[in-house]
């Protein structure tokens, strides 16, 4: 990418928020989501739903600040990195804030990831410490760092969470406290490991404050103690920890913590639990809408008034098929990225004139926010109904990649423009719509083939379970479209017909040119397709040109 070229401002397509702007409060992270907490003291704040275990809010206050204390007194500094390696569990939350409001910087890791990938972490992040539970404890006992362990097994050679907690209690408070600004850094996540070397990312208490406010514009007092959340999408995830588990304790809700999506563990918690709002990604949407578990179950019991999903699109027909199977249910979808958190949102609060987005549309711009969409050859920016870069400027926007100056220079400009990588436009009612990620376009004969369209359009087959769509390099085409496709146990089609129903749904170069018959689909823990793995499986990885 050239530098940008500079437009007037007269050319400048700039959207911005349609709703006013709301004030960001100047605190930390930690002060903000448990403010009022003492009004809340006996409600519970997270429950585990496979053991029951909870914690009221006066207990998540309480060991936030014994926490705080205890990783002071082992000689953490504003600004040290603790990486965190461990499942949703219900102490989560308190892990994340703890860290936060001893000045730490908390960050994220993928409790299923190899050794060799959490020594990455640690290392791209000048970790000083580790938190993770005794299952764990082996993948992270090498990296010559204290680590604490959460759970009932004493390790000789790692600290005891309870008894760091005990400990905290007894000390005094003779450490010299570094007052913690807004201005500095609370967390660290690590972004795109399918799309290339992972990073990552600097985010201040700024930041996910101001992204708090944003997102929960809409959200009023009537609300506030009476929300119950499910907290399933990974809390190492951004999405996890400030949309779940900050959002929730903000507004005084309950997160239904769950460690791992199990279908009929699922819909008990969700019945059991009463959860009202269930952040989930497309494959659960399809196990609900597809499972015949599901059919074992009472749906009438259900108090769930909403479903959210990003991360990944949903395609039409399943949104279509999950509201006639749970009509009560709205369809909410979001659109954000790590270095920036969120950034749209399908629904409002109608009563208060914040209208509802429409179908398959990432929703509106949040308050406070700015946009553009823009030429990726030149930098222009276009207007209305032209598919482009998104942009987005705002305090929400991360502070930069960690210890890679020339990634970030790539990603914000030097007017403090993000550049995303996804292509979309905005309509004339202010609806954003995603294309697809610039990178994740097949270019057959020159012609863009969106993998999300053709993705979508194979789950409306009766026979398909799941779908993905890659590139496979072509002599004559460049790229051709090629599909992995999950089939049905009773299925009786042939790749031919799986190819002929595309061809027959999409203009002649869209058509899908190889399909492979698979018996699952890789994704993420937050549901993205792992496009790179299935090129890799599929024998012909494009040779590095």
């Amino acid at each position: 990418m050239g530098t940008p070229i500079p437009c007037s401002a007269q050319e400048e397509h700039i959207f911005r928020s349609r709703h006013p702007a709301v004030l960001v409060p100047d605190i930390t992270l930690p002060d903000f989501v448990l403010q009022d907490a003492e009004l809340y003291a006996d409600k519970v704040a997270f429950v585990e739903a496979a053991t029951g275990k909870t914690f009221t809010y006066a207990e998540v206050v309480r060991d936030t600040r014994r926490f705080a204390k205890a990783l002071r007194s082992l000689g953490l500094r504003k600004g040290h990195v603790v990486v965190v390696a461990l499942p949703n569990v219900a102490e989560y939350g308190i892990v994340a804030l703890g860290i936060m409001a001893a000045g730490g910087v908390f960050s994220g890791a993928n409790p299923t990831a190899h050794e060799s990938e959490l020594k990455k972490q640690a290392e791209a992040a000048d970790a000083k410490l580790i938190v993770t539970n005794d299952l764990n404890y082996g993948k992270v006992k090498g990296l010559g760092l204290p680590v604490i362990v959460l759970g009932e097994v004493c390790i000789s050679t790692a600290v005891n969470w309870n008894e760091l907690l005990d400990a905290a209690d007894r000390a005094g408070d003779t450490l010299a406290y570094e007052e913690v600004l807004q201005s500095d850094l609370c967390a660290l996540p690590f972004s795109s490991g399918t799309t290339g070397m992972s990073k990552g990312v600097m985010l201040t208490h700024r930041n996910l404050v101001a992204n708090l406010c944003s997102s929960l514009f809409s959200v009023g007092p009537e609300m506030v103690g009476q929300v119950a959340t499910l907290g399933l999408i990974p809390f190492f995830h951004i999405y996890g920890i400030t949309g779940i588990c900050c959002a929730t304790l903000r507004n005084k809700g309950k997160v239904v913590v769950m460690g791992r999506f199990e279908l009929r563990t699922f819909l008990n918690a969700l019945i059991t639990q009463e959860v009202s709002f269930a952040p989930i990604v497309p494959p659960i949407i399809l196990a609900l809408v597809k499972n015949p578990i599901v059919e074992e179950f009472d749906l009438s019991k259900l108090k769930l008034k909403a479903v959210m999903t990003a991360a990944a699109p949903l395609a039409p027909e399943l949104l279509t098929a999950f509201e006639n199977k749970f009509p009560g249910v709205q369809v909410q979808e979001a659109y954000g990225l790590t270095e920036h958190s969120c950034i749209t949102l399908t629904h409002g609060d109608p009563s208060k004139g914040h209208g509802i987005a429409k179908k398959n549309s990432v929703g509106f711009l949040l308050p406070n926010l700015e946009i553009k969409f823009i030429n990726p050859e030149n930098g222009q920016s276009l207007p209305e109904n032209t598919p482009g870069e998104i942009c987005v400027r705002s305090q929400c926007v991360m502070q930069g990649y960690y210890n890679n100056k020339e990634e970030t220079a790539r990603t914000i400009d030097a007017d403090g423009w993000l550049h995303t990588g996804d292509i979309g436009y905005i309509d004339n009612d202010g609806d954003i719509f995603i294309v697809d990620r610039i990178k994740e376009l097949i270019k057959y004969k020159g012609f863009q083939v969106a993998p999300a369209e053709l993705e979508a359009i194979l789950l409306t087959h009766p026979s398909v379970e799941d779908a993905a769509v890659v590139p496979l390099p072509d002599e004559e085409a460049g790229e051709i479209p090629a599909a992995c496709v999950v089939m049905s146990k009773s299925a009786k089609e042939s790749e031919e017909d799986i190819m002929e129903f595309v061809a027959s749904n999409v203009a002649h170069y869209k058509k899908v040119r190889v399909v492979q018959f698979v018996d699952s689909i890789p994704k993420s823990p937050s549901g993205k397709i792992m496009r790179r793995l299935l090129k890799e499986k599929m024998g012909t990885t494009p040779k590095a040109s």
